[in-house]
């Protein structure tokens, strides 16, 4: 549904903590109400319907546990595989518990950067959000570090993990949100520049290459002889049309959503890192529902995050020629060439244990998840 951006924050401002015992919260009923006006289907409309359905058959079983409404933002565009899963998330919440939890889902940075709209989830003025953001949480940049997993299995080992479960537990204690889903940000990330190809970690020496900040990005490009910029995910188009930064680092699915092959002529298939997708939950809100409510919504994440990382596997390559069809060119390096960008960032595994993000011990784990995954 398409809010302006004023309109967004102002709500912002004026949601209350909770949505429970049968009402909604402000955000959500303002924001309804500007989508009924622009003769949108709202997700409440849809829990409505889903609503009747169960009374018009005389069962309902959760007529007595009150209604909630669950405001959700995330960074993408439509097409998107997280836009499409979160989709799909609120209309199986909607169904599963007969139209009593609505899912409102504000997509392509409605609410904010997704440093903003994960300060909106600690405070309470909103009930969600899906992205990597990890500022609040940075133990889990540990499953960002360069080249650490290469196959869909190793990632899947990895973000389901018993590592992987300890450390979202570590940031539900330190955020004041719940994790209740771990995917895949959006497949495996690329190099892109306007300058020349990139074929060696030598070429890229004296390019300025955008970051969203994230400590991982950063070190992997210093290490490449890169300088770095930060710019906001839903900036880098112009950033990059107006030189502000020479390159970025982004998945297939989102440089052909976001159009940055409109912008960028040289892209290299290094498939160096993967991105966690937590979807952070307010934990106020949270433990405000009934533990009913509670299981039906895990359940639908994690059908929301398998779901997900299929429409990636199934969307990379279309994605990767849609570029390659725009006229860009596409390097993939050999073996041997890849081995040269392995070597060159190996210092960031060592960077990271010194500050504290993973242990010796956790990277052997880690690499241990990866080696009985292959």
């Amino acid at each position: 549904m398409k809010k302006t951006i004023a309109m967004l924050l102002a709500l912002a401002m004026t949601a209350s903590l909770t949505a429970c015992g049968g009402g909604q919260s402000e955000t959500t009923a303002a924001a309804t109400t500007a989508a009924a006006a622009a003769g949108e289907t709202t997700a409440a409309e849809a829990a409505e319907e889903g609503a009747e359905e169960a009374a018009a058959e005389g069962e309902d079983p959760y007529a007595d546990l009150g209604d909630f409404t669950m405001v959700v933002g995330h960074a993408q565009p439509e097409g998107n595989p997280r836009y499409t899963s979160m989709e799909k998330f609120a209309a199986d919440v909607a169904e599963k518990t007969n139209g009593h939890v609505t899912v409102e889902v504000f997509a392509n940075g409605q609410l904010g950067t997704e440093k903003e709209m994960l300060e909106q989830v600690v405070a309470g003025t909103i009930q969600g959000m899906r992205g990597g953001q990890f500022d609040f949480s940075p133990r889990l940049l540990m499953f960002t570090l360069p080249f650490l997993a290469q196959t869909r299995e190793q990632v899947t080992a990895l973000l389901n993990s018993d590592l992987a479960k300890k450390v979202c537990t570590e940031a539900e204690a330190e955020t004041g949100t719940v994790i209740i889903n771990l995917c895949d940000a959006g497949g495996w990330r690329q190099f892109s520049n306007g300058k020349h190809p990139i074929t060696k970690p030598e070429d890229l020496q004296g390019l300025k290459m955008r970051t969203n900040g994230m400590n991982t990005i950063d070190k992997t490009f210093i290490a490449l002889g890169a300088t770095t910029t930060t710019i906001p995910y839903s900036d880098l188009y112009m950033g990059l049309k107006t030189g502000v930064a020479d390159g970025q680092e982004n998945p297939w699915v989102n440089v052909e959503g976001m159009k940055f092959y409109e912008v960028q002529k040289y892209f290299t298939e290094v498939n160096y890192q993967f991105h966690p997708d937590p979807f952070y939950v307010n934990a106020t809100w949270w433990n405000s529902l009934p533990a009913e409510y509670q299981d039906i919504i895990t359940e639908c994440a994690t059908e929301m995050g398998t779901y997900n990382d299929q429409l990636i596997d199934e969307t990379q390559e279309a994605a990767k020629q849609v570029i390659i069809d725009a006229g860009c060119e596409v390097y993939v390096p050999t073996e041997e060439e890849l081995q040269a960008f392995k070597d060159a960032v190996q210092v960031v595994y060592d960077q990271c244990i010194e500050e504290g993000i993973l242990t010796s011990e956790e990277l052997e784990e880690l690499q241990n998840i990866v080696a009985n995954a292959s």
